[in-house]
């Protein structure tokens, strides 16, 4: 259903949501041409050159405390043994994330540290020990080093064959100057060989040079992939701690929007209804004396004091609405949203497409986010028109707020629609900002659906 509020009304198709809508940077040479003297390629490749030194010393370590732990049980050492060599794993692991995080550019955070219940030794070995994260740690240290020997052979094979058979040409004079031969010999028996040293084998090599050189890089990246795998899911929290760290903050989120709106109700209380309503006693207490001695006073008086009453009552009635409106309550987000746009200072179009109500606490968090966005609309975007789309996808609702105004729009630090995208964020929503200097704005909140 599509209301107009306003002189104007929208001719054009839903927009889409803009997720994902970035202008790619664009290069003078192809991806394929720049990728071998890129310097993610170089990164990359260096990092799986030190893999294997770095392994060999975490595979070495791993299988000597485990084996050593594991032969001293039958002792009370064995225990508290292998409990540091997964505390020193913990500490190659947080070497191996940094080292991911220079060359492969992927940020793995830190996993909790363990602490013991009690802050005694005991105690802090029996975390160590039922930690699933430290016994992650030491599964990576015994399976990286098959897999970085793998990575090291192929990336350093194809690296070295690609560039030395592209630049044959330059380095091929070595052979007929101080090996003796004419060139690299490409077969050999006892009575027949074959060496590249015609123009048409240099050319010929040089070319199979150059397209092993073109691949290499992406051989290099598929490698690396593999090793960002291993990084992220045996040297990081796990989903479980991740989604509990996640919660708290949501949490505290939560809390603080909570006491933040019970201070605003405080103060518009304090500072409107309830002055008003102290100032329409003393009016009417003043009204009182004068009744026997001046009628016509108290009369007037008496009629400022009614005119008192409407103004308290209508900031009393804006308070209502701004706590829960009964219009939301009674007839849904559409109806609720139109009343928005009916007060927004310049004409919106509101188009709700729902085939049924969702949940009352994601129902007043769509209805507050769009009546902030309005309000930006109204105070900063010096807009012409608006329009407002909700609709629902699989199971998610979207809210869409559009205007023609200036643009600029953020989510900068402090203001408002960081504020915002921290509420939505608190019930796993997410806010996304499309305002390109000159508008238009384009300002789309996604809410979990919950019915």
């Amino acid at each position: 259903m599509a209301t107009t509020y306003g002189p104007e009304t929208r001719d054009d198709d839903r927009p889409g949501t803009g997720f994902g809508d970035r202008t790619a940077e664009k290069h003078f040479f192809p991806a394929w041409l720049r990728a071998p003297v890129e310097g993610r390629t170089w990164r990359e490749f260096t990092y799986l050159l030190l893999s294997l030194p770095i392994s060999i010393v975490l595979f070495c370590f791993a299988v000597t405390v485990t084996s050593v732990s594991a032969g001293l049980l039958i002792t009370f050492l064995g225990i508290p043994l292998l409990a540091a060599g997964l505390a020193m794993c913990r500490g190659f692991g947080a070497m191996e994330r940094a080292r991911a995080r220079g060359l492969l550019n992927l940020d793995v955070p830190a996993p909790a540290r363990v602490r013991g219940r009690t802050g005694g030794l005991m105690s802090w070995v029996g975390a160590v020990l039922k930690s699933g994260v430290s016994w992650r740690h030491l599964l990576y240290s015994v399976l990286h080093l098959p897999w970085a020997v793998f990575a090291f052979c192929v990336s350093l094979t194809f690296w070295s064959w690609g560039w030395a058979a592209l630049t044959y040409p330059l380095w091929h004079w070595v052979f007929p100057t101080h090996v003796g031969v004419s060139g690299i010999q490409l077969y050999g028996d006892a009575g027949h060989q074959v060496y590249l040293d015609s123009s048409l084998d240099l050319t010929a090599t040089s070319a199979t040079g150059l397209a092993i050189v073109l691949i290499t890089p992406w051989i290099i990246r598929g490698l690396a992939s593999v090793d960002r795998l291993m990084v992220a899911g045996l040297l990081g929290p796990s989903q479980l701690a991740t989604r509990v760290t996640e919660l708290e903050s949501d949490r505290g989120v939560v809390v603080d929007t909570a006491a933040a709106d019970l201070r605003r109700i405080e103060r518009d209380l304090h500072d409107g209804a309830q002055a008003r309503l102290v100032a329409l006693a003393m009016d009417l207490g003043l009204a009182k004396e004068k009744l026997t001695e001046d009628p016509e006073a108290a009369a007037r008086m008496v009629d400022e004091a009614h005119g008192e009453v409407k103004v308290a009552l209508q900031e009393l009635r804006d308070l209502a609405r701004g706590i829960h409106p009964a219009v939301l309550t009674d007839r849904g987000l559409d109806a609720a949203l139109s009343a928005i746009a009916s007060r927004c200072t310049v004409p919106v179009t509101v188009e709700v497409d729902l085939a049924s109500r969702p949940a009352q606490a994601i129902e007043g968090i769509a209805y507050f986010t769009v009546s902030e966005l309005l309000q930006n609309v109204s105070k900063h975007a010096h807009a012409t028109r608006a329009s407002v789309d909700v609709w629902r996808t699989a199971d998610r609702l979207l809210l869409q707020v559009t205007d023609d105004g200036r643009g600029g729009a953020g989510l900068t630090s402090g203001s408002g629609l960081a504020g915002l995208a921290e509420r939505l964020d608190a019930v796993d929503g997410i806010l996304v900002v499309e305002s390109p200097a000159g508008g238009p704005t384009r300002i789309t909140a996604e809410l979990p659906w919950r019915g």
